[in-house]
């Protein structure tokens, strides 16, 4: 049974995409199904999603969902946390992922990987999510695939992680959580900056002004779902069909058509991922 799911928003003029997702973590949060939350999504115009795995089950997990639904594309990843608690395992996690990323056509981004220093803080810990790091922009070059980069409070080793391994050729930073300034450092290395529900939060100026840089051929919109639920249905649980709450407000904000905003965000979903295979 669904937990206290808020109503389905206005559908959206035009076909977009939830650029960011985890439609197992939702099932597991809320009671809404893959295929249920897969079929709300299409309902109100969020085509195509962005599945995304934390750790190796969830990252198989995420290919096989993409597998099973043409409108889902899959990354796989270990998360900088896990990266972090898993010790002396950490060789054998990253072993196992390595596998998988070049296991299906269905995967299309490696990720999220980065760095979180709000839940990892000691020295060791961030020297196993640096190590994990740079595996996975390996991954991605030689798969020539997208990165989905995970920055909390590690704006400036994120960049220097990226500056000594290698800018790679496409990459998200994921649910950007940075001001201004630190968009420009991220767009002046080629970065797509993806924004979240946590845009349209009162307090979050310093985001909006974010967006406000973003140029629109490097703008993607997320759920970071069943988190980080929008306004106005803050702090109840979130899914991918509540993503035309954030891309209203983004489209507004902008002094854009929303039609028209929607096939951007298409367009720049498909630039950094690839076409889905069942749309082109």
């Amino acid at each position: 049974m669904s937990r206290d799911l808020p109503a389905a928003p206005e559908p959206l003029p035009a076909p977009t995409t939830d650029a960011h997702t985890h439609l197992l973590s939702t099932s597991e949060f809320s009671g809404l199904t893959v295929a249920d939350a897969v079929a709300r999504a299409a309902a109100v115009g969020v085509t195509r999603l962005v599945e995304v795995g934390c750790d190796v089950p969830s990252s198989a997990s995420a290919i096989a969902i993409a597998e099973a639904h043409p409108g889902v594309i899959a990354c796989v990843a270990l998360h900088p946390n896990d990266a972090a608690r898993a010790g002396a395992a950490l060789g054998a996690e990253l072993d196992a992922l390595a596998a998988l990323v070049g296991s299906s056509e269905r995967v299309r981004g490696v990720g999220e990987t980065g760095l979180d220093y709000y839940r990892t803080r000691d020295d060791e810990g961030k020297r196993r999510q640096r190590e994990s790091f740079a595996a996975h922009l390996a991954w991605a070059r030689e798969h020539d695939l997208a990165i989905v980069i995970h920055d909390r409070d590690a704006h400036a080793d994120v960049l220097d992680v990226l500056d000594v391994e290698g800018v790679p050729e496409r990459f998200m930073m994921h649910c950007f959580s940075g001001d201004a300034g630190f968009a420009r450092q991220c767009l002046d290395r080629g970065a797509w900056l993806s924004f979240p529900g946590t845009v349209t939060f009162k307090p979050n100026q310093a985001l909006r002004e974010a967006f406000d840089i973003t140029p629109d051929d490097r703008l993607l919109v997320e759920t970071d779902a069943p988190y980080l639920t929008p306004v106005p249905l803050r702090g109840k649980p979130n899914a991918s069909y509540l993503l035309p709450h954030t891309v209203r407000f983004l489209a507004q904000r902008r002094g854009a058509d929303l039609a028209e905003f929607c096939a951007l965000l298409d367009a720049n979903a498909s630039a950094l991922f690839g076409e889905w295979g069942h749309d082109g």
